[in-house]
């Protein structure tokens, strides 16, 4: 029995469940005003749909990761697609947890979407299985990231409880400094997410062209002795590349709208890996973003959050605050276990210290700090409502950050996340 062709199978049927799941919550939220059931009615059908949908997806996506396990010898979450596919499915496990508690239909519609977005994302990096480096063989490794990882997947539910509640209360046809601030914001998060969704269509979109480009990176460093080393890698490109490698030759490069060449030079003081491609990556996908955001903004003649906010004036905002405070105080606890407590004592036996200040440790402390911050503004200051939503939103692009941007700008021991 081939474990890794059920794996694929399983994850590729996880997928397609979640977008029609997706869809199903989409109908649910913008399908109301066409329908001839009544609103709640209409919403407690396709919602019930959307919910049973996850849950196969879900069930699918837990055999992609068992299967997966049983062929590839090891738990798949030790590079950055098994992780994000990981993540992707810790999300969904703590939509469900949610849902079951608070039976909010409409909460899927902005979790479900999340989730096929990690999936698509994940997709990017290379999926073969790829052998353990001795720093991951290890059973606390297991145990640090899935429950990080489960940690911020309640934090991402929260996330996206907290962003219906803007939608939801931010009104729309304010015209005073205050009010237009508070719409630009909320339009702001919403195109960082067009961002990542042009990043994806960029990325499938060159590679399905096949493109290509490849260059010739000398890395100096020097040693503890004081030793000068050179390094030459190759560094394969998979969009045109508008940034070069840092101290790079070109060895081959297909033209694109006329450009022969790298229009410049990565700095130097990037030194994540293949820093050079992902900042090229980083522009293609504000680009990529900006004409998809665009083309939205042309078809809809107005902010994207202002064509969403009339779907959601059946949604109590109370309620979508409870839940979001509510997701990330079982996320916390999980969190700090995962990120904190089992980190240092696999840093302990990995690396012969429990803390190093390496960038990926130090921004997982900013994260529990800026949650820790959350829940003692939220418990001891009182801050609810509008307050408390953007704070939860903030939170989760720390994360976000966290996960990826540190990879993308800065070395350190976990750059292997990256490869």
């Amino acid at each position: 029995m081939n474990w890794l062709d059920i794996s694929s199978t399983a994850f590729q049927a996880a997928f397609y469940l979640y977008c029609a799941s997706f869809i199903c919550y989409a109908i649910a939220v913008g399908g109301k005003r066409w329908s001839n059931r009544k609103p709640e009615d209409h919403n407690r059908r396709w919602g019930r749909f959307g919910f049973i949908l996850a849950v196969a997806g879900w069930a699918c996506h837990l055999t992609f990761f068992f299967t997966r396990w049983k062929g590839g010898g090891h738990i798949p979450t030790s590079n950055m697609y098994e992780f994000m596919t990981f993540l992707a499915m810790a999300i969904v496990f703590a939509f469900i947890i949610v849902h079951l508690i608070y039976r909010n239909n409409l909460l899927g519609a902005f979790a479900i979407p999340l989730v096929v977005i990690i999936i698509a994302y994940a997709a990017v990096f290379p999926s073969e299985v790829q052998p353990l480096i001795p720093a991951l063989n290890n059973y606390w490794l297991k145990i640090h990231v899935t429950t990080a990882a489960t940690g911020e997947a309640f934090f991402a539910v929260g996330f996206a409880a907290a962003l219906v509640q803007l939608l939801r209360v931010i009104d729309f046809a304010r015209t005073d400094k205050a009010g237009r601030r508070e719409q630009k914001w909320v339009e702001f998060v919403l195109f960082f997410m067009v961002v990542i969704i042009g990043f994806l269509v960029s990325v499938f979109a060159f590679r399905g062209g096949g493109y290509e480009a490849k260059f010739q990176q000398e890395k100096v460093s020097i040693d503890q002795q004081g030793v000068q080393q050179s390094v030459t890698q190759t560094v394969e490109y998979g969009l045109p590349p508008i940034v070069a490698p840092y101290n790079s030759e070109k060895l081959s490069m297909q033209p694109y709208l006329g450009i022969k060449d790298p229009l410049f030079e990565a700095p130097s003081w990037m030194n994540g890996v293949n820093a050079g491609r992902k900042l090229n990556t980083v522009i293609w996908s504000l680009l990529s973003g900006a004409v998809l955001y665009g083309l939205l903004r042309l078809i809809a003649r107005k902010p994207i959050a202002a064509v969403i906010h009339p779907h959601l004036s059946d949604i109590d905002p109370e309620d979508l605050d409870e839940i979001s405070y509510r997701a990330i105080a079982i996320g916390f606890p999980i969190f700090t276990l995962g990120a904190l407590i089992f980190a240092m004592i696999w840093a302990q036996i990995a690396w012969s210290r429990f803390w190093g200040w390496d960038p990926k440790e130090v921004w997982a402390l900013i994260t529990w700090l800026f949650y820790s911050a959350y829940l003692h503004l939220r418990l001891s200051r009182g801050w609810q409502g509008t307050r408390s939503a953007w704070l939860a939103v903030i939170g989760f692009i720390v994360v976000l950050f966290t996960l990826i941007g540190v990879n993308l700008v800065i070395a350190g021991l976990h750059s292997y996340a990256g490869v």
